[in-house]
């Protein structure tokens, strides 16, 4: 029998796979990284893996920019949810000192949650493509004037130092990851539902649609909006909702939304899950 197999983005110890083996702590699943985010929606389009866990949006930098591209532009669906609290540390080499340090690599989105501890620092912030890959590349350089930022566990894996715990400014840091599917089947106990849509360029357009769902009393827990490329100044919006999509009401508020819109995508219904 094959290993169910599931990816991620970055390198052994990032925060994604940590939160793909927190969802699925079975000893027959497998653990697949992936350098971009591409590379890995595409593994799962073309079944090299069975799942993958991406990264949405994080509480305090907000959307990752290039998951939501790729929802619009995949075949893919969201069938979970999850969200993990972010404790962020400061990593060297073990022959280095903490008062040689004068970079500091880590991705993107981890920089802009360090951004008060890095400029009190004085350290010059340089972005890479992990978390932990940081950490990676300063255990193959055996740089001494730099540091990673990335958890606890990636330092232990690559068998680095943590000069300091718990770095990240707001100490409430949660990112929200997605769990992504080639396939999708609904569950009657999924309430939240994902959608993606653009709509015509007119006064008023997204007033009625968000109307469809005021006037049947659902909630919508998020709105996103992203430039859809083709069209200057045109978007898609990305709208999560409470509900079950095989509810009278929730059905009729997205075939009215989709009869309304230009592109219209149901991009998955689950269980929410709840920030621990």
């Amino acid at each position: 029998m094959n290993a169910f197999k599931v990816g991620f983005q970055g390198e052994s110890g990032s925060y994604s796979e940590a939160s793909a083996r927190i969802q699925y702590p079975d000893p027959n699943y497998s653990f697949i990284p992936f350098r971009s985010f591409r590379e890995l929606f595409d593994g799962v389009e073309n079944s090299t893996v069975d799942l993958a866990v991406v990264p949405i949006e994080n509480s305090t930098e907000g959307s990752v920019n290039e998951t939501y591209d790729l929802l619009v532009e995949k075949p893919l669906y969201a069938i979970g949810e999850i969200y993990q609290k972010i404790h962020h540390c400061l990593i060297i080499d073990n022959d280095a000192s903490p008062d040689e340090i004068s970079v500091v690599y880590s991705h993107p989105q981890a920089l802009a949650q360090c951004r008060k501890y890095i400029q009190k620092k004085h350290l010059e912030s340089i972005p890479m493509y992990d978390t932990a890959g940081s950490v990676k590349f300063i255990k193959e350089t055996h740089s001494t004037s730099a540091a990673a930022i990335a958890s606890k566990h990636a330092a232990q894996i690559y068998d680095m130092k943590v000069v300091e715990e718990d770095i990240e400014d707001n100490s409430n840091n949660f990112t929200r990851f997605l769990i992504i599917s080639k396939s999708y089947n609904r569950k009657a106990d999924d309430n939240k539902i994902s959608v993606i849509f653009s709509i015509p360029h007119t006064p008023g357009s997204l007033y009625s649609i968000l109307q469809e769902f005021a006037l049947r009393n659902i909630n919508l827990t998020r709105i996103e909006s992203r430039p859809t490329k083709n069209i200057p100044w045109e978007y898609y919006f990305f709208v999560d909702l409470e509900g079950n999509v095989n509810d009278d009401k929730i059905s009729a508020s997205l075939l009215a939304v989709k009869s309304a819109t230009i592109f219209f995508k149901l991009l998955g219904s689950y269980r929410k899950d709840e920030i621990r």
